[in-house]
């Protein structure tokens, strides 16, 4: 039987799920790449997000790989909002997710050290 998942886990749970959708609308959607098929724009920025699923059998694993791949989301998010005004507001919900998704890794494993420390 596994352990119940924490609110923590629960919150970067949804942040990784609202990420993986805000890309589908951003770059399949609402301003799909001018440059490249769309299908290629999706793969760069969607399939990323779903290669942890392999991990879900461990919530913190396949949350500590998302944690880092929502870097390169953090760094994206930072760059769209500085240079193309049309899409600042969908590179703040980035921003937001991102810093949501690190946040909630971050407090799940200070919980978890406060836990074994007693």
């Amino acid at each position: 039987m596994t352990a119940p998942i924490s609110a923590n886990y629960r919150v970067g749970l949804a942040a990784w799920a609202a990420l993986a959708l805000l890309q589908l609308a951003w770059h399949g959607w609402l301003f799909p790449a001018q440059s490249m098929p769309a299908g290629v724009a999706l793969g760069i920025t969607v399939v990323p997000l779903l290669l942890p699923l392999f991990a879900l059998r461990d919530v913190r694993r396949a949350l500590l790989w998302v944690g880092i791949l929502s870097l390169f989301y953090f760094c994206h998010g930072v760059s769209e909002a500085w240079s193309a005004p049309g899409e600042r507001w969908l590179a703040w919900i980035e921003i937001l997710l991102t810093l949501t998704l690190i946040g909630m890794l971050g407090l799940g494993v200070r919980r978890k050290r406060a836990a074994s420390n007693r």
